[in-house]
């Protein structure tokens, strides 16, 4: 995981319409998707809206040239988070129905509900129309172009800062690791190893990310003395240039929003 690091950006630096499109509109286009099908109330609506959006990521994601591999491995990564979330509401009464009906009972009483099944469904089609969007995001922009974007659609310079110091060195705390893990294994020490106690390999671990902190803490103290030495202080933040939009882009940036929000307001207004 520490080693897929390095390669977070490789299909950002591609060469498509939407990798050449302002970060400030992708970032605009998945925010107003997210909040859309979020926004929608829990009924079986949430179907109908999921899947034209899902369209406009699937076009989306076709107009980038990228596999859809990449974006299976990645929706692979998050989906199980998703799935015990999801999985969950299925046995649970919640308060968005009135009835209940019981459609199978597991061992030690526990039940299985029809409506509970439905709102599992409807929270799954957010989650995975949120994620992908995400996905969509993070595979086409690069991560400094999204801060300057962020910065730019006005947020605080000291966010920007911090984001922008957390991208440039989240690499080399990734090397720290990969020096303590050689190490490790120069020593023929695997904390992964079943054959050791478990408590034995917990206590190897937890001396190994203490160790890590300890180092980032150390990195993080020569950073800053280095940055007051070169005339960073209390006023300081990152420098984001002008970046004027093209009429290509506003004009599709205004497409997309509303046909994401003209498909929101018919969805809802159905009966």
């Amino acid at each position: 995981m520490i080693d897929d690091l390095y390669f977070i950006e490789k299909y950002a630096y591609g060469e498509s319409i939407v990798h050449r499109l302002d970060a400030r509109i992708k970032l605009l286009i998945a925010l107003a998707a997210i909040v859309a099908i979020v926004a929608l109330p829990y009924s079986t609506k949430v179907y109908e809206l999921g899947a034209v959006l899902f369209a406009l990521f699937a076009l989306l994601w076709a107009a980038s040239r990228l596999p859809p591999t990449v974006y299976l491995r990645r929706l692979a990564l998050i989906l199980p988070f998703g799935i015990f979330l999801v999985g969950f509401q299925a046995f649970v009464k919640n308060p968005y129905y009135d009835v209940f009906h019981t459609i199978a009972t597991l061992p030690f009483g526990i039940e299985v509900y029809a409506e509970s099944v439905e709102f599992a469904s409807i929270l799954l089609v957010k989650f995975v129309v949120s994620i992908s969007f995400i996905i969509l995001l993070s595979s086409t922009t690069k991560m400094q172009d999204m801060i300057e974007a962020a910065g730019r659609l006005g947020l605080p310079r000291e966010f920007t800062l911090t984001l922008g110091m957390m991208v440039r060195y989240i690499f080399v705390f990734a090397e720290m690791f990969g020096r303590i893990r050689t190490a490790m294994e120069t020593r023929c020490f695997d904390p992964l190893d079943r054959t050791l106690p478990y408590r034995y390999r917990l206590h190897q671990v937890g001396y190994t990310v203490g160790t890590i902190f300890i180092r980032s803490y150390e990195q993080g103290e020569r950073t800053y003395t280095s940055m007051l030495c070169r005339g960073h202080g209390a006023n300081a933040g990152l420098y984001i240039r002008r970046k004027p939009l093209r009429h290509g882009e506003i004009a599709f940036f205004a497409a997309t929003i509303g046909f994401i929000v003209l498909s929101t307001i018919v969805v809802y207004l159905q009966p």
